[in-house]
């Protein structure tokens, strides 16, 4: 009897000990980052995803991509297609909804109460036909920043607010800094590669003339037009003049290493309210910079929205844990510009009329500033094509700073390639068209 009772104990023993399943492995969401293209870009990002793992025990695998946004786009949709093996959480450029739109699921149902307190522009820029492919994370716009310190040692007392005032303003800080033996100083550097920022370049040329949005939201091409035209053969007086002839193959790092070394007055770029609110890095030599909107025309003056969001892949295993972390991250940007926006601005860094869009210390905005709008690119009204699109736009106006062609013909010959591409109708352009507030 002993022993058969100690048989019985062994086999419970040993059925319990089959019945224990063996722990789960934590799950690990995988993290496409648009913005991790530098080691040091988002050094808290690191720390913070750290945190997330702590708070939910959801491990993030954190991947970055190549420079440039069609570069980065090319990888997003390879990875895209394979289907299960695609990364969950992708960060998604403003630009890229219609592109993308199959590979990645409708966020409205997860994020209905948060989408009040989002600028109806930026939002559109992730709506697909009312599907919300991405939720909006950092709008960027189209900046100038400036040297401040030179603009009031060459007599300037604001920055400029006119094309034509940033090329008589960097002429003459040009000649200046070069007769004190700066032979390498320029006096506007900005991405002249062909590369999307060339189109985001471009549609702010043209758009401050009255030249357009290349194509407007009624599907009207738009492009060849005297405005347009007179924009890029403006710009192509540039280079070579107040900036580099190698500007035609600058790409964003590029310029903003000239900037860095202080061999600029004034440089075009992004900036949304989280990078001014953390920018404290000056140019070599210099004591203070400015950052305002891009100069305009006679029809105004407009920076090109940009920024990314965050979407996630429609064959991701892990949707709730995917939408859990991008919860996370936009709570944590909302509760770092809530700090960081009441406190004062840095004293070495000057805010004059920023973009309508950018207000990243509100309770300092000065009443009646003239401050720019902001413009989207067509990427929602062509959908699918708009790669296609702006890879042409891009070759037309880089042959144009290139000498390759005259303005005349480059837009004719836009044109034409448009409409093969979408089968739109061309006309003149509206003459306001794009977005303000």
């Amino acid at each position: 009897m002993k022993i058969t009772g100690m048989w019985g104990i062994l086999l419970v023993s040993i059925c319990l000990g089959c019945s224990r399943q063996p722990p789960r492995e934590p799950v690990t969401v995988t993290f496409l980052d648009i913005e991790w293209d530098a080691p040091d870009r988002l050094r808290g990002l690191g720390q913070d995803l750290q945190a997330f793992t702590r708070e939910t025990g959801i491990q993030v695998k954190r991947l970055g991509g190549p420079a440039g946004s069609l570069n980065q786009l090319a990888l997003w949709r390879e990875l895209l297609q394979k289907g299960t093996t695609a990364p969950d959480v992708l960060g998604l450029d403003a630009i890229w909804s219609g592109v993308l739109n199959e590979y990645l699921l409708d966020l409205r149902p997860y994020f209905a109460s948060e989408l009040s307190s989002q600028y109806p522009g930026v939002l559109a820029s992730y709506t697909v036909a009312g599907k919300l492919v991405a939720m909006p994370r950092h709008a960027y716009v189209g900046v100038l920043h400036y040297r401040s310190d030179l603009l009031r040692r060459y007599g300037f007392r604001e920055p400029p607010k006119t094309w034509d005032e940033l090329q008589m303003m960097a002429s003459r800080i040009q000649a200046g800094e070069r007769a004190k033996g700066e032979k390498d100083f320029w006096g506007y550097v900005w991405e002249g590669a062909a590369d999307e920022d060339l189109t985001c370049n471009g549609l702010e040329w043209q758009v401050s003339d009255g030249g357009g949005r290349i194509i407007e939201d009624d599907q009207t091409i738009s492009v060849n037009n005297p405005q347009a035209i007179r924009a890029w053969e403006r710009a192509a007086s540039w280079v070579g003049s107040i900036s580099p002839p190698g500007v035609v193959a600058y790409r964003k790092w590029d310029a903003e290493n000239v900037w860095a070394s202080g061999k600029a007055a004034f440089l075009r770029d992004w900036s949304s309210d989280y990078s001014l609110i953390s920018l404290h890095d000056l140019p070599n030599n210099a004591t203070q910079i400015g950052v305002t909107s891009v100069p305009g025309s006679r029809a105004g003056r407009a920076g090109t929205l940009g920024g990314n969001g965050l979407a996630v892949s429609r064959t991701s295993a892990h949707v709730h844990e995917a939408i859990a972390l991008i919860r996370f991250l936009l709570e944590r940007d909302v509760r770092l510009q809530s700090a960081n926006g009441q406190s004062e601005p840095p004293q070495e860094i000057e805010l004059y009329e920023l973009p309508s869009i950018l207000e990243p210390y509100p309770q300092f905005a000065k009443p009646n500033q003239n401050r720019g709008g902001v413009v989207t690119r067509p990427s929602v009204v062509t959908g699918r094509k708009y790669e296609e699109v702006s890879r042409a736009y891009i070759r037309a106006v880089h042959s144009v700073l290139t000498g390759e062609k005259k303005p005349s013909v480059a837009a004719a010959a836009l044109e034409k390639e448009l409409v093969e591409i979408t089968g739109f109708k061309t006309g003149l352009p509206p003459k306001r068209d794009w977005w303000s507030r």
